[in-house]
């Protein structure tokens, strides 16, 4: 069978396991059964009793067995790893985390005969679950069944086959959850492209911009806004799509919308492209008939049309900083950057753009990834060239990890103290851009304290700057608001205050084993009796806080052991905070047009956590060298 990637069919389930859309391919499915009967002749010859199944269950079949496998590994997902549960021949017998997304499926036939079907690609997103069949070689899909079935667990060392082994052999999986990610995103409206920033007005430059920059926090120049891709005004209901995107209700499926797409990005089974907004654009662009390039010049698939109208390039950098702050001597803070360069070029024909990217000597980058359109000629400790041929609309032209090159901009510490199973004091004591000089800004910052298993009765506190909102579950304190930014300068920020919860039903101490009990048991803020016949409330509330609190969720570790937390929110403005920049006098379009360049940077924050000094908090040891 020829590398690459084909799909055998798409099933799309409700989040009652029923079977809402399912798309076959019959090309696909032509050469599939070809295969098999080739492999099951083989088989026959050779004595083997092995045989693979060349056609596809009917929709009804396989959610029964999608039903039966995800009652039987405890969720879609299933378990990932072999415990007590898991049964010989099952995902979870293999022991490798990665059966969680590629499944296998034990199907019984109408008539009572039973197939296995594998790879299936699970993507669970909202409230839909994919499943997406590649076509693999059969042979495949018989050794995946015999590493279900074999008594050793994992990848034994020295072991002939292995399903990270199986895996390197397949790239047509790859393919398949690119398909299935695409599927997701048109599904439940979640098509955005990146954000690229324009200046709401135009730049005059030399000495009044360099003005108005150090004081555009007081509104004399304007806020830069976002650019839509026009690709994205054409697309269909894109409105509704994207309003409906964190709807808790189930947006209904746009089936017409979605056998579209297919029929446009994987004619006959093979992805082509899986860009939504490059194949609306086509559909309402129509390709490029008038003014064709250049016979020399080849037009790339992600460029299906050529652009006409008035030429500019747009970069912009968005960096989103993530942080785990102690306050501890034994354990560092963790600071790290992930960042991407979003680029929208608005230019006619099919030039080169070019430029290097500046302040590489001082950016740590750990890592670097490039959009297909790009080259890279140029390679060094201080110097990294990039030149691509840009595609229509926006897009990520590249992709790091670094290291913050400032220190943190939020740092210092927060405190919370059970000085009662129902009363807690708490104290933050904090630091803002703290090193940071124009024209680095921050516009928002705001601390939130979460208590998912608690129901706040009072409050008391006020804060030294900022104000405070109140849920049943959470505290917010906004330190800084939207048009009263920090620009140039830096403050300190401490919040004293008590909290009190509804009183927590009092329990017997359970062992480690009761972990795996309901939360509906254990999370009950109910009226209970007094705790006062136990001698150490102290150690009581500590042995409470320990068993009779279980994690929230897998999928949720920040809400571990329901009061340990804060989480910062804050967006930056002016600059990135690796130190990576691109300098607009030095970017190139060959041929040489007239194209305006704008640069923006925004930074915003990610998982930004302020660790209860007083308390657990997860952390991972640090290599010694």
């Amino acid at each position: 069978m020829p590398d690459g990637c084909s799909i055998r069919a798409i099933w799309i389930f409700s989040n009652f396991d029923a079977v809402i859309f399912s798309r076959r391919f019959p090309v696909v499915e032509k050469r599939w059964r070809t295969a098999c009967k080739t492999e099951n002749d083989r088989c026959i010859s050779d004595d083997l009793n092995s045989s693979v199944s060349p056609v596809l269950p009917n929709d009804s079949e396989l959610a029964a067995a999608f039903v039966e496998r995800k009652n039987r590994e405890g969720s879609a997902g299933g378990f990932g790893i072999r415990i007590i549960q898991s049964s010989e021949g099952s995902d979870s017998w293999v022991d490798d985390p990665i059966t969680r997304h590629i499944i296998g499926l034990h199907v019984k036939k109408e008539e009572g005969d039973s197939i296995f079907m594998w790879p299936l690609i699970l993507h669970i997103k909202n409230h839909y679950s994919i499943l997406v069949l590649p076509i693999v070689e059969p042979r495949h899909v018989k050794e995946y069944s015999c590493l279900c079935r074999r008594s050793d667990c994992g990848s034994a060392i020295g072991a002939e086959s292995s399903l990270s082994s199986l895996l390197l052999d397949l790239p047509s999986i790859t393919g398949a959850f690119m398909v299935a990610l695409a599927i997701g995103d048109v599904i439940t409206g979640d098509v955005v492209e990146p954000d690229v920033l324009v200046s709401a007005s135009p730049s005059v430059g030399g000495l009044l911009d360099s003005l108005t920059g150090s004081i555009g926090i007081s509104g004399i120049s304007a806020r830069a806004k976002p650019v839509a891709s026009p690709s994205i005004s054409a697309t269909p209901s894109s409105n509704t799509a994207i309003g409906a995107l964190n709807s808790d209700v189930p947006r209904p499926l746009d089936k017409d919308a979605l056998r579209s797409f297919l029929s446009s990005s994987m004619p006959f089974g093979t992805p082509l492209d899986l860009s939504y907004s490059n194949i609306f654009s086509i559909k309402a662009n129509g390709y490029s008939s008038s003014d064709p390039p250049p016979a020399d010049l080849k037009q790339p698939a992600w460029k299906p049309y050529l652009y006409k109208g008035k030429q500019r390039v747009l970069l912009t950098i968005h960096e989103i900083i993530n942080a785990a702050m102690y306050d501890r001597d034994e354990i560092p803070d963790k600071i790290s950057v992930s960042g991407q360069i979003n680029c929208r070029a608005e230019l006619e024909g099919l030039p080169d753009v070019s430029f290097p990217l500046a302040g590489l000597n001082k950016a740590r980058i750990e890592g670097l990834s490039f959009h297909p359109c790009a080259q890279v000629p140029e390679h060094g400790i201080d110097k990294q060239a990039v030149m691509f041929s840009p595609p229509v609309g926006n897009f990520v032209l590249m992709r790091y990890q670094a290291i913050c090159a400032s220190g943190p901009p939020v740092k210092g510490f927060y405190q919370l103290s059970m000085v009662s199973e129902d009363k807690g004091a708490f104290l933050f004591k904090l630091g803002l851009m703290e090193g940071y000089k124009a024209p680095l800004s921050m516009e928002f910052c705001t601390v939130t304290m979460s208590f998912p298993r608690r129901r706040i009765v009072s409050f008391d506190g006020t804060p030294s700057i900022g104000t405070v909102s109140t849920t049943e579950h959470s505290v917010e304190w906004k330190i800084l608001t939207s048009g009263r930014g920090l620009l140039g300068k830096s403050i300190e920020a401490t919040f004293p205050g008590t909290i009190r919860f509804a009183p927590w039903q009092i329990q017997r101490l359970h062992s480690p084993s009761s972990l795996s009990a309901s939360v509906d048991e254990v999370d009950s803020d109910v009226e209970s009796e007094s705790a006062s016949n136990v001698v150490n409330i102290e150690e009581f509330l500590m042995e409470k806080m320990s068993k009779d609190l279980p994690p929230v969720e897998l999928e949720e570790p920040f809400c571990w052991q329901a009061y340990n937390y804060a989480k910062v929110s804050f967006k930056i403005l002016g600059a990135s905070l690796s130190g990576l920049s691109v300098d607009p006098k030095s970017v190139s379009i060959y041929p040489a047009v007239k194209a305006p360049v704008e640069f923006s940077t925004q930074v915003t924050s990610g998982d930004y956590i302020l660790w209860n000094t007083l308390d657990k908090c997860p952390s991972v040891a640090s290599e010694k060298i």
